[in-house]
């Protein structure tokens, strides 16, 4: 065969695979991936010539006595018979097509770019992957993975745990750190002995050599270290795992201090993240402890606030919002918003010294402060600092306190702030009702939840902790067990919370042994309780409250009047309208069309089983002894197959469609 002939025969081929590839497709009415679709035209034929080889040739026989054969009849039988042959073929790419979207839904396998493009991850994520199970191998870990690990009753066997994970994850890098330290304040998830090893994880680290930091800082700030600053001392004053910190003078002569992030430690938190969203997905798969915890959502939630960190805008921004509140006796350092750049962030530097320094006759009022300061952020204000540990406070020189590290901010709406606002003065009466109703206003309400007894439990709560002279050191366990045991889940914001608030309790403690926590938060209570009932806040709360309404009492008469009038002369009436939303109507749509399709498909298939079982009638081929009823019947049953593949290809793409 000579090339011109080779390259027509080529082409035709290639439009004969377009041809059925499109028919398919348009008979089916579904839009498919190009290649999927080119795939599924080639396999239909490649497949064509050996499944009808057998009736083409058959069709072609001479009959006895040298009449002529089908293919050279000029009938109309002969015309169908072929028509019905090549049915036949179009339906080989349609029933591919179908069991494709099946077996193989689209995007469960990644595209040829998609894939080389993401090799190179992986092998990187497969060495992770190997680092960390043997990490946790050598730490004893390597059962609670796969979920066979010993159902732990005994105190002794929990702290031998909790002190394995801590020491995993320390040798884990900063994302696991990071992740201990939120799970460290999760009591409502993990008992006490988890979430107090965890508390002990610290991500102090040596710190990066100058040589590393000065590239960062000139790329991020625009020129050398030498002109942007008139003075930058090259030893860190403080170092993290993240970023650490440096000392600096601007040229107007104000002292700031410069964090910056470490080189690197975006692309090591982002191959991290991704590994522990992997991890927490087959936890919650494979473990019931993983179920119950929600591994996936907290996977998410961690992920959101490492990413955050991450980027020093934020926290710049963070420092705003805080600064913008009423800070009372607190102290925040100002950004310098002109040099805050995503991986560099310039700060004013407070001077003082380590707030566990204060004397005894200073310590009372500064915890007072304190406490005030981080209530009204939480209760007033909806912007809060998320993370009041003693080493993120100062004792300034002129005897305030000094706030720093913003990179942990949680954030509060209108509704969360009213609840959390209505269960503080709740518990400042003793009401357990008012608690309960608040705190079921703050958490989602589980379906089937016995508000009678966790009214109860919650007035046991406060009679432990409540009464004068009681010890509060166990306050927020308590109220942790009450959620946990009730099935209550807590959403991330309002777990920030408590965490700040669990934080703010073990600095309190700290800073002023026997400091009464529960008496200072319950006069902060009657402060604010006065402060909404005083005189002109009612007055300025009810005048909103009225000019609100106004407009509707202006058409609330006249719509009275219309309705009283057309009651009296009979004239009342109901105007429904079914379906109003497209969203409606495209459903019901689609649901009466597939309904239909399968009738006319299962109808077609009767009458094409009934049809082919018919003896006698016409005969439309003596050399393939086909009838007219039997021709009429393999019409109907392809008919059949098509509309019961439209229906299927339906069935499977539809659960895809509503996501």
């Amino acid at each position: 065969m000579d090339l011109p002939l080779s390259l027509f025969f080529s082409f035709f081929a290639l439009l004969m695979i377009i041809a059925l590839a499109v028919v398919a497709q348009r008979l089916l009415d579904v839009r498919f991936g190009a290649i999927r679709t080119f795939l599924a035209g080639l396999v239909a034929f490649t497949l064509a010539q050996p499944l009808l080889s057998p009736i083409l040739a058959s069709f072609g026989e001479r009959p006895p006595g040298g009449g002529p054969t089908a293919a050279e009849d000029p009938g109309i039988g002969a015309l169908w018979v072929l028509f019905l042959i090549v049915m036949c073929v179009v339906l080989i790419p349609m029933v591919i097509l179908v069991l494709a979207e099946a077996l193989i839904p689209p995007g469960s396998i990644p595209g040829p770019l998609e894939f080389f493009r993401s090799l190179r991850g992986r092998i990187s994520r497969g060495r992770r992957y190997s680092q960390i199970t043997r990490i946790a191998v050598r730490h004893g870990l390597g059962p609670y993975l796969r979920g066979r690990g010993d159902r732990l009753d005994d105190r002794t066997g929990k702290v031998r745990l909790a002190r394995s994970l801590r020491a995993a994850l320390e040798d884990g890098g900063v994302t696991f750190v990071k992740l201990g330290q939120v799970l460290s304040t999760r009591r409502d998830l993990l008992p006490a002995e988890f979430t107090d090893e965890l508390g002990r994880l610290q991500d102090q680290v040596a710190p990066a050599p100058w040589e590393q930091i000065e590239p960062v800082l000139a790329a991020e700030l625009g020129g050398p270290v030498d002109t942007v600053f008139a003075a930058f001392d090259r030893t860190p004053l403080a170092a993290a795992s993240i970023g650490q910190a440096h000392t600096a003078r601007l040229h107007s002569g104000e002292s700031v201090v410069v964090k910056v992030q470490r080189p690197g430690i975006g692309r090591t938190v982002a191959r991290d993240l991704d590994i522990v969203r992997r991890l927490a997905a087959t936890l919650e798969s494979r473990t019931r402890w993983g179920r119950s915890l929600g591994m996936r959502d907290l996977a998410e939630g961690f992920a959101a606030a490492i990413r955050e960190e991450l980027d020093f805008r934020v926290e710049a921004a963070n420092m705003a919002a805080v600064a913008a509140s009423n800070g009372g006796g607190v102290t925040y350092p100002a950004p310098v918003a002109a040099m805050c750049t995503e991986r560099v962030l310039v700060m004013q530097r407070l001077h003082g010294r380590p707030v566990t320094t204060a004397t005894p006759e200073q310590a009372p009022a500064l915890a007072r402060d304190l406490l005030d300061c981080l209530l009204r952020q939480i209760l007033v204000e909806g912007v809060f600092h998320a993370d009041p540990h003693p080493g993120n406070l100062m004792l300034l020189d002129d005897g305030t306190l000094g706030l720093l590290d913003f990179g942990s901010v949680g954030r509060l709406d209108g509704s969360i702030r009213s609840a959390l606002q209505r269960f503080l003065l709740a518990l400042n009466r003793q009401d357990p009702l008012g608690v309960t109703d608040a705190l079921l206003e703050v958490v989602p309400r589980p379906e089937d939840i016995d508000e009678a007894a966790l009214e109860r439990a919650l007035g046991q709560f406060m009679a432990k902790h409540l009464a004068p002279g009681l010890d509060s050191a166990q306050m927020f366990t308590d109220l942790f067990k009450i959620v946990s045991a009730y099935g209550l889940s807590i959403p991330p914001e309002v777990a920030a919370v408590f965490r700040a608030l669990a934080t703010l309790e073990g600095t309190l403690v700290r800073l002023s042994p026997g400091f009464n926590l529960i008496g200072e938060a319950r006069a902060f209570a009657g402060r604010y309780l006065a402060e909404k009932l005083d005189g002109g806040t009612l007055k300025e709360a009810a005048t909103q409250e009225i000019a609100a309404l106004l407009p509707m009492l202006r058409r609330l008469p006249r719509r009275v009047e219309r309705i009283a009038s057309a009651v009296e002369h009979g004239r009342l009436g109901l105007n429904v309208r079914l379906l109003a939303d497209e969203r409606d109507r495209r459903f019901v749509t689609g649901l009466l069309h597939q309904v239909l399709l399968t009738v006319l498909g299962a109808t077609a298939g009767l009458m094409a089983v009934l049809l082919i079982g018919t003896e006698g009638g016409p005969v439309v081929s003596a050399q393939l002894d086909l009838g007219l009823f039997e021709l009429i019947g393999y019409n109907l049953l392809v008919i059949c197959a098509i509309l019961v593949l439209r229906v299927l290809v339906l069935i499977f793409r539809r659960p895809r469609d509503t996501l």
